[in-house]
């Protein structure tokens, strides 16, 4: 469903190459919010959420340091937005859907947060880091 096409490129391999992983764990949730025979989602959500947590703290960390050794000047505002996309993570509360009804609705909502992210910031930031 989600794939990194080549207008998503910044050309530096190894951003480009965390930023497939997003792109999987979106196609991930996806998946998740597709099946109709998991009854209760939640180990899964969890599963998922954590993930991408640990990652993009990870992918922050790395493309920060490469915007430091290039000398980027738009690093404070990427940094500034990072922080934001990890406070979201951070302010989903798994107890609050735990054995709920609302599990899709979670999962719809943490996918249109990651693709708004993938699109815009990758699309429109991130892509000029590598020019």
């Amino acid at each position: 469903m989600y794939e990194m096409k080549p207008e998503y490129l910044t050309n530096i391999p190894l951003i480009d190459e965390e930023h497939q992983q997003l792109f999987d764990y979106a196609n991930q949730i996806y998946d998740l919010l597709h099946q109709e025979f998991i009854a209760d989602k939640y180990d899964n959500i969890a599963d998922i959420l954590g993930k991408l947590r640990d990652y993009t703290k990870k992918h922050f960390a790395d493309e920060e340091a490469y915007m430091e050794s290039i000398q980027y000047k738009r690093l404070f505002s990427q940094k500034v937005q990072h922080n934001a996309f990890i406070q979201k993570l951070e302010e989903w509360d798994l107890e609050s859907i735990d054995g709920s009804d609302n599990q899709d609705a979670t999962i719809q909502e943490m996918l249109n947060f990651l693709t708004d992210w993938l699109i815009h910031h990758i699309l429109e930031l991130d892509t000029q880091i590598g020019k």
